[in-house]
């Protein structure tokens, strides 16, 4: 039987936003964290859906993140744009700099964004999309908790440390991918955990350091890169670059700053944005056409593309709504009490 319940998506957006506006965050807060949200479940991530409240009710409960922030965009050089969250959660500030990052963009050529000190819950696709909507190709970073050892270790040091990258399409949706540089999304083992069911081999090791299918063991141990040592290196990268590179937190940082609370990663996320027009100046649409021969190209032999199961996600959500796990529901739910 599958045990579970249909919702509209206002009916998900509704339900995220009572939850968190119980819970007093602000009400530009709500609305930003609720897109997010239906967002996921509306393109099938289960895992980055209203899942994620429950990440984000631990922040608000432990005091780890600022319900009434108010973002502030700083108009730093000619190609950089820094947004300080304040403490909150990460959507209203991408949402307040996204204007000036593609203003920058489309000015210079190449715009770079730090958000700094926010907490970032979601997953990054829609961030990359918004940016290749318009007109730009974009990139996202941003570490996380350390959950995950490096290639060949056996202890939590980096973060699942998601990498994006939108392009924009002429007359279609963007081509949009978003993975963690870990074997596995942290939600998607938990999810295993929460239905009792193995993960598959290569997601993580038990606390002794052997190899393990059991979510539990993953979850006291360490999860694993994927690739071994370049997955590794790509997480390493982020670590550098949305850490460091921007002044803010590592995913060790980060979980030492969580305290046990098992809330959002607390840090930065860097954002780029890249407009082909000012590179290619009046060539632009001939090499655009260019890249949808390579897109055809994977089509054509029957090999996925990127993003087009996440398309076709969302165009039957859109009419029939998404189906979310009873529990789940019953759990989220449970937070209106």
């Amino acid at each position: 039987m599958d045990d579970r319940v249909r919702f509209s998506l206002d009916e998900v957006r509704e339900l995220v936003a009572s939850v968190l506006t119980r819970h007093g965050l602000a009400p530009a807060h709500v609305e930003a964290c609720a897109d997010v949200m239906t967002a996921g479940e509306r393109d099938g991530g289960g895992s980055h859906g209203i899942f994620r409240l429950l990440m984000c009710m631990n922040s608000i409960r432990a005091g780890k993140v600022t319900l009434d922030a108010e973002p502030v965009v700083h108009d730093v050089a000619p190609g950089v744009v820094r947004v300080d969250a304040g403490g909150a959660f990460a959507p209203l500030a991408f949402r307040r700099g996204l204007p000036l990052l593609a203003k920058k963009a489309k000015a210079v050529g190449v715009a770079a964004m730090a958000v700094n000190d926010c907490c970032h819950f979601a997953a990054l696709f829609p961030e990359v999309e918004a940016i290749a909507r318009e007109g730009l190709v974009g990139f996202a970073f941003t570490p996380s908790h350390a959950w995950v050892a490096p290639a060949g270790g056996s202890r939590p040091l980096l973060g699942t440390n998601p990498i994006a990258f939108g392009w924009p399409r002429p007359g279609g949706d963007p081509f949009v991918f978003d993975f963690a540089t870990s074997a596995s999304a942290r939600g998607e083992i938990e999810l295993h955990r929460r239905e009792a069911r193995p993960t598959p081999p290569g997601w993580g090791v038990d606390p002794s350091g052997e190899p393990t299918t059991d979510a539990d063991a993953i979850m006291a141990g360490a999860m694993l890169p994927f690739g071994g040592h370049k997955g590794s290196a790509l997480s390493l990268m982020v670590e550098l670059i949305a850490g460091p590179l921007i002044g803010d937190l590592t995913s060790v940082d980060s979980i030492a700053f969580d305290d046990g609370a098992r809330g959002a990663p607390r840090g930065g996320e860097l954002l780029l944005a890249i407009d082909p027009s000012r590179i290619l100046g009046a060539a632009a649409g001939d090499h655009l056409a260019r890249a949808e021969a390579i897109f055809d190209g994977v089509v054509s032999q029957g090999a996925r593309l990127p993003s087009l199961r996440r398309y076709e996600a969302r165009r039957r959500s859109l009419s029939e709504g998404a189906l979310i796990p009873r529990k789940l529901v019953e759990e989220v739910r449970a937070l209106l009490d």
